[in-house]
This record gives C-alpha cells, structure tokens and sequence, in this order.
C-alpha cells in the first residue's frame, strides 16, 4: 500500500496482528522486503510495519537536498500518527537504526523500545575522500553491488533469491538517494540528542560486521544511550537481516516481550 505522509508518497508493508506493533526501517540499499524474513521469523501475531524509505523501493524520490536525517525521522513520525499506532517498538538497521534513533530521542508518544540493529553510529561518519567516493558508486552497477556484498555487507553467503534482492534494491535507489548518505546523512551528529532516550534499547551486533564492527558499536551506542544492552549475532556479517534473520527475530521477539 502506499500513504501519503510528510508531503511524500511512501510504499509501505504491513502484516496484521493483534500483538506487539514492530516498526522496521532499512538500511542504505535496501527496502521493506529487507526485512522479510525477519518478519516470517516472527512470533504469531506480531504486527509489523515496514516503510520504503524516501529514495528507496517503491517509494517516492524527492529531488536533491532532500535525504537530511531529519527528513527521514519526520517521515516515520508522520507515518506512526498516519496509521494511528498507539505503541510500537522501532527496529532499525544501519541507516535506519541512526533514523530510529533520532525519533526515539524526540521521546514520542507511544514509542515502548528500540532495536538497533547493525546500527550506524550517533556519530558522524569519517571517511577519507577516496572512501566516501566509493560508496558513492558502490550501488552503480550489478558487479559493483556483488563486490559490495561479498567484501563489506556479508560474512555468511546469501540465497540466490537473497543476492538478487540486494542487488535490485541497491540498483533501484534513486541516484540521489544513494549519494545522500556518504555525503551528509551519515555525516549528521545526533550524539548528543541520542542521551535523551527513555525507552529500553537493545543494539545488536553482527559478529563480523565490518561496517559497524562490534568494537564501534560499543564505544559509539552504548555508551551514548541509556538503558541500552548489546547483543552479538555469531560469525554474522552487515546484513544480519538477510544472514542470520531466525537468529536475529528471536532476540527481537524475546527483547519485545521483557518490555510487556
């Protein structure tokens, strides 16, 4: 289905249920159906809600200028009202989990945990220049995806089916989009608004990360958030989402129950 929220027409996945309301935001390249699995994996019952990201997926595109984190949190905010959510648990992932965290140090109304997931950092994103510019270009072909993924995003090798759904999802970023993140979304530092927090936040951690190593995560995030406890995802890269989603939907679903 698709609504229309913060002046922009989002794609957005939706299961029903009568349990727990998980709100799950993507990462840099992917899409709702990044979570899939994830959700699959999922106790009975457990509704979900997973936007395409403005630029991403079936999602409209704005022109330049217009990827700010803010711009992404004032989405998802616009979308928790939209669909009248009462409480809910936001899950996000790399890119997303930055997006989540920004929201959740707004306080909302309603919002009852967080789930970081692979998380990029309150902190801005240091990069050297020859860096920045190859992730610039890193979504810009199918062979510049599947170096992407076989040497930064995973540990563990993925499906046939999984492999093509990053690719297509990366290809189908819009251009803008794509460069909005290594230029100045990523760059935003929130560290000081992620100490305002008051919600129950788990990060959990692949064990191989190589873009959100565990190391960083735990001198980034948890020192930053309160509350906030770690988990590590064993011999799981980047993509947990795609590697290790049973793994990774049962540390949701039991942190999901601890806040009932």
């Amino acid at each position: 289905m698709h609504i229309t929220v913060n002046n922009i027409r989002l794609h957005v996945s939706q299961q029903e249920g009568d349990g727990p309301t998980l709100v799950f935001l993507h990462y840099w390249g992917g899409s709702s159906r990044t979570w899939g699995a994830v959700i699959d994996a999922l106790p009975a019952g457990y509704r979900s809600v997973a936007p395409d990201l403005r630029g991403w997926g079936d999602s409209d595109a704005p022109s330049n200028n217009a990827y700010a984190l803010t711009d992404f949190a004032a989405d998802v905010e616009h979308l928790v009202a939209a669909l009248d959510l009462k409480q809910y648990v936001l899950v996000g992932h790399s890119m997303g989990g930055k997006i989540a965290q920004l929201l959740a140090s707004h306080r909302p109304q309603g919002l009852q945990g967080l789930v970081l997931v692979a998380t990029a950092p309150p902190t801005p994103l240091a990069l050297p220049p020859e860096a920045r510019a190859a992730m610039e270009s890193a979504y810009n072909s199918p062979e510049s995806v599947g170096m992407s993924i076989d040497h930064m995003l995973t540990a563990k090798p993925l499906s046939a089916a999984q492999r093509d759904h990053v690719i297509t999802d990366s290809l189908r970023g819009a251009p803008q989009a794509r460069v909005a993140w290594p230029n100045y979304t990523s760059r935003k530092d929130i560290s000081e608004e992620v100490a305002k927090i008051a919600v129950p936040t788990i990060v959990i951690a692949g064990e191989l990360d190589k873009v959100d190593p565990v190391a960083v995560l735990q001198a980034e995030v948890l020192s930053r958030i309160p509350q906030a406890t770690l988990r590590v995802l064993p011999g799981t890269g980047h993509l947990s989402p795609l590697e290790s989603a049973p793994e990774l939907a049962e540390v949701i679903a039991s942190f999901v129950d601890s806040l009932a």
